[in-house]
């Protein structure tokens, strides 16, 4: 069967029904198609992806990694189809307020630009700004979207990719006048490191030690609880700090911040998304125009 022949959001269809009915039987009386041939359809699916979706057993149907990241992937999908359809057919403009929260350092260096061109294709869209690093609820918070770094945690959201980023140590000139450049990973123990108050993905700074990558613990002088006020403090020359690319490029080109042991830098990216709220319904107007317009704007 040609790519073209395979009718891809219908098998979409097909797979979240199994999902969301628990088995294949309530999935064929929804669908109006036997249990065998949702059987079939789901085998056919699993064989072309070259992935098991479910763990089939006599008393219930559980899913894989693969399926769960496939069934998440296929509730946004089909509402994207869903909105596409409703906007063409009604001519929906985006309108009304669109509450985002994101860390300060994404919101202060990479969204805040984007802000005149999105609101100058969208002029009855408001926006309601909020900066924090830490985990937020979005339904507590009233957020309609919240852009963090790391993976998808939380099974109610949906993330759209946004890219990725490197990071830096990075240090004042004056720091460094003072305190000396560190040349080696071994002489981090005797630099002053800032780190963050809250618990992270991944706890300390990778690097290459003698071809390998270690794990360098952090036992900061200064703590704090966002990534621009740890910027800030780099600035300050308060000491060494591992930032993400995009926030410390300009300082770098404007000399007021140094890298360091970037002989040592393992490469690792930490990615970004876009999360929004799955109720399996269609988004509003003006977070799917949101959304669009991040994934094709944002440039780490």
């Amino acid at each position: 069967m040609g790519r073209q022949d395979i009718n891809r959001s219908g098998e979409m269809e097909v797979f979240v029904s199994v999902v969301e009915r628990g088995g294949f039987s309530a999935a064929a009386t929804v669908r109006r198609m036997t249990p065998s041939a949702v059987s079939k359809l789901v085998a056919r699916l699993e064989t072309r992806l070259g992935a098991r979706l479910v763990n089939r057993s006599t008393r219930r149907l559980q899913l894989t990694p693969e399926g769960c990241a496939f069934y998440e992937r296929s509730i946004a999908i089909l509402a994207d189809i869903t909105e596409a359809e409703h906007q063409a057919s009604t001519g929906e403009q985006a309108s009304g307020r669109i509450r985002i929260n994101t860390s300060g350092s994404f919101g202060n260096h990479l969204l805040a630009p984007l802000v005149p061109a999105f609101m100058a294709l969208h002029p009855a869209v408001t926006l309601d700004i909020s900066h924090t690093d830490r985990i937020v609820d979005l339904m507590e918070e009233r957020a309609d979207v919240a852009i963090r770094a790391g993976p998808l945690k939380n099974s109610r959201l949906i993330a759209r990719k946004l890219g990725a980023t490197g990071k830096i140590i990075v240090a004042s000139p004056d720091y460094l006048s003072r305190h000396g450049k560190p040349r080696t990973t071994a002489d981090l123990r005797r630099h002053c490191r800032i780190g963050f108050s809250y618990a992270r993905a991944i706890e300390g700074w990778p690097l290459r030690d003698d071809g390998e990558t270690v794990m360098i613990p952090i036992t900061p002088g200064v703590q704090v609880g966002d990534g621009e006020a740890m910027r800030h403090l780099a600035l300050s020359g308060a000491g060494l700090a591992r930032l993400a690319a995009f926030a410390v490029r300009a300082d770098i080109d404007a000399g007021r911040l140094v890298p360091v042991l970037e002989e040592a830098n393992p490469g690792d990216l930490e990615e970004f998304y876009a999360l929004y709220v799955g109720q399996g319904g269609p988004l509003p107007a003006r977070v799917r125009a949101l959304l669009d317009f991040l994934v094709s704007h944002v440039h780490f």
